[in-house]
């Protein structure tokens, strides 16, 4: 008896929980930004039962646009500039932060959103920061999650700016149907360690601060690194240059982001991006018993006899 009751227990709770997802889906649909922000913080802690939301997504083809680049580089300015070109066209477009997080308690750092503050209110915008929480690759660990939840809103575009932490940022190809990689003049030093990561995954080369000295030298040099003939690319890579401050250059940016994903379904790309995100997400439900707290405590329980292999092995 007591087995049927918790059976039938379930079966209620589960058709009360797919009720509730069903509502919520719908307001976001429909453009409730309050309810796309609420369930976004169910998704970021785990709320219980949030994957049958995502199971119940209808299928979206908003574009995700990527801004990544070097710390400094002026990413946040030309994501704010490029808003502005976007509510300009008339369409509206979500935008996801992703913040470097402290190694100790992972929380966000937010100052750059300071540079957005005039599109908090508008209604074409909406901006979501998102606290890496310790990730490698210079995203959030449910980034793929809350991409996907925002492309079923009333968004004409999905922007993604994420933390600059070097080479291992490439996870961001994974997810965004273009990529922007984002460089300074000075940056020319750095060009040859990054060719073979972070290089390697840009749709479209912006060189920001180009007012500044030996800015057409240093877009002269990166145009003969990524060149067909030399890098063995098949198509010549866009390298444009922004003075982001001044709105100089984002016009032209914009422009080439649609032609871009006007070919989009030609590319096959989308399929190897599909395959990627597929890759994250089965890597996470693997690694979700894998807890750094309980590793912590159990390095400090070994003392001194600490042996990592051992350690390590003890998980497989």
């Amino acid at each position: 008896m007591k087995s049927t009751n918790t059976k039938f227990n379930a079966i209620v709770y589960f058709s009360i929980l797919k009720l509730m997802w069903d509502n919520q889906l719908q307001e976001i649909i429909s453009g409730n930004y309050k309810s796309l922000a609420r369930a976004i913080s169910l998704i970021e802690n785990e709320f219980q039962g949030y994957e049958e939301l995502l199971k119940m997504l209808p299928a979206s083809d908003t574009p995700i646009i990527g801004i990544t680049g070097p710390p400094g580089a002026g990413k946040s300015t030309i994501v704010d500039a490029l808003i502005e070109v976007i509510i300009g066209a008339h369409k509206k477009v979500g935008v996801i932060c992703v913040d470097p997080s402290s190694p100790f308690n992972l929380g966000a750092i937010l100052g750059d959103r300071i540079r957005m503050n005039e599109w908090y209110n508008h209604p074409g915008v909406y901006i979501r920061s998102l606290a890496t929480r310790g990730s490698l690759g210079g995203l959030h660990p449910k980034i793929i999650e809350v991409a996907e939840l925002m492309k079923v809103a009333e968004f004409d575009y999905i922007i993604v700016e994420t933390v600059g932490v070097g080479q291992s940022e490439i996870e961001i190809a994974g997810l965004a149907d273009v990529t922007a990689v984002v460089l300074v003049p000075e940056a020319g030093d750095e060009i040859q360690t990054m060719k073979a990561g972070l290089m390697e995954i840009a749709d479209i080369f912006i060189v920001n601060k180009g007012d500044r000295p030996d800015a057409d030298l240093f877009i002269k040099n990166l145009k003969m690194i990524l060149s067909p003939a030399i890098n063995g690319n098949r198509k010549e890579v866009p390298v444009l240059k922004t003075i982001a401050s001044q709105k100089t250059g984002i016009d032209e940016f914009y422009q080439t982001i649609e032609s871009l994903l006007s070919i989009a379904h030609e590319n096959p790309k989308k399929v190897w991006l599909l395959a990627e995100r597929a890759y994250f997400l089965i890597q996470k439900k693997r690694m979700q018993d894998i807890n750094k707290k309980e590793l912590l405590k159990g390095i400090l329980e070994k003392g001194g006899e600490f042996n990592l292999y051992q350690f390590v092995s003890a998980f497989k």
